[in-house]
């Protein structure tokens, strides 16, 4: 006797309680499903970004504008996105470091493992559990594809379409339950499934983020030029950075943590279950002096799997150089010194600047 179809297909409130649940028990924080269409404001945002100049030289965010903008048209096929939140909660104030000024700043997510090999790996373990489930029930395998910070994919709005959080003022998401230290990752399904309802916007009058930027990277609430954040200048510039800007890096060398830190929201925030995200104690507030001293084998050696190795040993120590000139510790001199001739100009140029700082003490 043939079994009908309303005995095979999957019930998707049914299919969605198991896969929230299941999403937790791979190590998610958070998860919530959204539509691809449900962010059409997004594609005006992108576009005003874009005309002001504020990605800098993130020319990819322009050739990619058109997926970007619209997720329905990265994978017309798709039906749902799972959004998933992973934390990488501190267990210190990453604000502390900022007053070391013979000390490295290095932001919290960087501190251990690159989140991208980690987040990839528990989305795709939790799509093929998507796809099996399915499949038992219909005989067919639905469609997915999974993302994670790479891809044109709009993560955070289609995260607050999901109802996972809010874009704050400094436009990272912001979590009730979990705070600011998160990570987003998506799978695309073919797949129809229940969405949730989208989060409000709970920043009320607070503007603590935009005030403590240390370079005024935001020109108005929920704006970002990024040409101006110490993220993009200590990770995606190529090349000198503005004299102007170099002041405002204080000791930052790779991202700023400083808008994040300092959300009220993050009173809920609790620290990272993954220990891949603990940070590593010799990441925690390295010695200026020692990271000048990297060469190119050194610091691949040195980062081996973090995110930091993707910047390169020269950009890297251009940073280092910016952060020394920054120290007000003249006895660090000589550790910049002898980049002064470093073969990378943007390198050398930083140590110079750095020199003449320390020695107008």
């Amino acid at each position: 006797m043939p079994i009908s179809t309303s005995e095979t297909a999957p019930d998707p409130l049914s299919l969605k309680s198991r896969l929230l649940a299941e999403a937790r028990q791979v190590g998610f924080a958070g998860a919530r499903l959204c539509r691809p269409g449900d962010v059409p404001q997004v594609m005006d945002r992108l576009r005003a970004f874009l005309a002001r100049g504020y990605h800098g030289q993130m020319g990819w965010l322009a050739e990619r504008a058109h997926w970007r903008g619209d997720p329905t048209a990265l994978w017309p096929e798709a039906r749902s996105v799972l959004m998933l939140a992973e934390n990488y909660g501190p267990d210190h104030d990453p604000l502390d470091v900022l007053g070391q000024r013979d000390r490295a700043a290095i932001s919290v997510y960087a501190q251990n493992r690159d989140y991208h090999d980690v987040v990839k790996k528990r989305l795709k373990r939790l799509g093929r559990w998507l796809i099996a489930e399915a499949e038992a029930k219909t005989g067919e395998a639905p469609q997915i594809k999974v993302f994670v910070d790479t891809a044109p994919v709009p993560e955070k709005a289609l995260a607050q379409a999901a109802g996972l959080g809010w874009q704050g003022k400094h436009t990272n998401l912001v979590s009730r339950e979990l705070g600011s230290w998160l990570f987003l990752g998506a799978i695309f399904t073919t797949l129809e499934l229940p969405p949730d309802a989208a989060e409000t916007d709970h920043c009320g009058s607070c503007r603590k983020c935009l005030d403590i930027c240390p370079t005024d990277a935001f020109p108005a609430p929920y704006q970002l030029d990024a040409r101006r954040c110490i993220s993009y200048l200590t990770i995606e510039h190529r090349g000198p950075v503005d004299a102007a800007l170099r002041p405002g890096l204080g000791n930052r060398i790779y991202g700023c943590d400083d808008c994040l830190a300092v959300c009220p929201w993050n009173k809920f925030a609790r620290r990272a279950e993954e220990v891949k995200y603990h940070a590593r104690d010799d990441l925690r507030a390295p010695a200026l002096a020692e990271l000048a001293k990297l060469d190119d084998a050194g610091f691949r050696a040195h980062f081996s799997g973090s995110p930091i190795k993707r910047i390169g040993r020269d950009r890297f120590v251009r940073n280092v150089a910016y952060a020394i000139g920054n120290s007000t510790d003249p006895s660090l001199t000589g550790a910049v010194q002898p980049l002064c001739e470093d073969d990378d100009a943007a390198v050398a140029d930083a140590a110079r600047w750095a020199v003449g700082r320390l020695k107008a003490l």
